[in-house]
């Protein structure tokens, strides 16, 4: 079941996204978050823009939401994407769920084009963005560095009608 975040979840998307700052280059951040940071993320981002939660089995395998791509005001038609899973949700179609369900809303909230940025490799998530309908607008080389490493980043692009 896809519904909006409450904050009863901010516990379960804490643990599923401190999975991925310790064990992946797919976020920039290096320490690990407590649920009140994340509730307070929460609330940040459902002020203005749409977070969604899969539930399943009474456990959350996933979550989606976008915000502000940037902050002056002619960008207000325009945010940026994020999707997270529990490590054992992959390629099983909650990803692809959450989008299809997000994108709508995001529409409803008279979104235009939506950005997400990928840190690379990542062909899971470009695979993902691809078949929800997103391309590939631009590369940036060596923009991060995490795990002792350089890492490029790159964003796709979804513009909807």
């Amino acid at each position: 079941m896809i519904r909006p975040i409450e904050a009863k979840d901010a516990a379960a998307c804490c643990d599923i996204y401190n999975h991925y700052i310790e064990h992946t280059i797919v976020t920039f951040e290096e320490v690990p978050i407590d649920a009140g940071e994340m509730r307070h993320r929460i609330d940040t981002i459902t002020a203005s823009h749409p977070w969604l939660v899969f539930e399943d089995s009474g456990g959350i395998a996933g979550y989606a939401y976008a915000g502000p791509w940037k902050m002056r005001h002619a960008y207000r038609f325009s945010a940026e994407s994020t999707v997270y899973l529990a490590p054992d949700r992959h390629r099983r179609g909650t990803g692809t769920a959450l989008y299809k369900a997000l994108l709508p809303a995001l529409r409803d909230i008279s979104v235009r084009a939506v950005m997400a940025g990928i840190a690379l490799p990542n062909d899971a998530s470009i695979a993902l963005h691809e078949k929800v309908g997103f391309e590939k607008v631009a590369h940036f080389r060596e923009v991060g560095w995490k795990f002792e490493r350089w890492i490029d980043v790159a964003y796709w692009e979804c513009v909807m009608s």
